[in-house]
């Protein structure tokens, strides 16, 4: 029988637990980007903001397949196409590294790669893509929560050994809706209350109830962080790394601007999704991908320098 070390959603009160994996692992097996301060500072906080990833010739690539895709999947019925909670606004398009040759190409950019690499020690995959959208006035929060909580549970995977890489395209300022880190929570397991229904992620796509943390939990880790919240602020281009139980949320946008950004989860092939750890049935494979583990070769997004002749 296995253990499972990181109970939740078990019918118990909310609880707080010392994480008991590593932030980085294998440090120094994997050669990459990132400079020694930069690993610091991830290990510390549980994120990492890098500035001028892409070029503004790229950005605007990237944007432009952005916008074709969204305009080919509005409207559709389908799965993988999740919608504002009140309204008809895209929120979501997930599994785009799958269906997409571009999206597939991006989250195999070199650079990223071999960031993730770094971090978890290994070779890596893809277990979840999507593209995120905050519409301008209408782009609702999200609240509070670990994805590896939801991961664990819903999906079965074992330890904290991913990392989620959002890609800005859009610019993101304190009024549009930007992603809320609390820095230091992901040395932290928040045990959430309530039991898993089956087919939760039909709600929780659009809007979480279950597997978010307990006020007193959230107070405890605004304390341990010295009453800090960091906001994922930049200009398009920008990448933002966060360890997988880094809890973060964000306020709804209210602005005339949206956000946008990729989305992509590297998860270690040594940490494999396994039965989900709750009492419901694994999610959908295009929220938690068990088929296409091969690790990812890293390779260039673009074929020659965006802009040259």
């Amino acid at each position: 029988m296995r253990t499972d070390l990181y109970p939740s959603r078990t019918g118990k009160d909310a609880e707080l637990m010392q994480r008991t994996d590593p932030v980085i692992h294998n440090r120094g097996k994997r050669e990459g980007p990132l400079t020694s301060i930069q690993l610091d500072s991830y290990e510390d906080n549980g994120y990492l903001m890098l500035d001028d990833v892409f070029s503004d010739d790229e950005v605007s690539i990237m944007a432009e397949h952005l916008n074709d895709t969204l305009a080919a999947e509005r409207g559709k019925k389908s799965d993988t196409v999740v919608l504002e909670p009140e309204g008809d606004e895209v929120r979501s398009i997930f599994e785009v590294h799958k269906h997409n040759d571009f999206f597939s190409r991006l989250a195999a950019n070199e650079q990223l790669v071999k960031a993730a690499q770094q971090l978890l020690g290994s070779d890596v995959y893809i277990t979840q893509s999507r593209i995120n959208f905050k519409p301008g006035f209408s782009g609702k929060e999200f609240y509070w929560h670990s994805d590896f909580e939801t991961w664990h549970v819903e999906d079965g995977m074992p330890n904290p050994r991913a990392v989620s890489c959002s890609i800005i395209l859009t610019d993101n300022y304190e009024y549009n809706g930007p992603l809320m880190l609390i820095p230091g929570s992901h040395q932290w397991y928040v045990s959430c209350p309530g039991e898993t229904p089956e087919a939760n992620y039909e709600q929780s796509l659009q809007k979480q109830e279950l597997g978010v943390p307990d006020h007193e939990s959230l107070n405890k880790l605004f304390e341990k962080a010295g009453k800090q919240i960091d906001r994922a602020t930049g200009k398009a281009g920008m990448v933002l790394f966060f360890e997988s139980n880094t809890m973060h949320g964000s306020s709804g946008n209210i602005s005339p601007l949206p956000r946008s950004n990729a989305f992509f989860v590297y998860n270690s092939v040594e940490n494999l999704l396994e039965t989900p750890f709750g009492s419901a049935k694994a999610r959908p494979e295009f929220l938690a991908n068990r088929e296409q583990i091969k690790p990812i070769q890293p390779q260039p997004t673009f074929k020659e320098k965006a802009g040259s002749k």
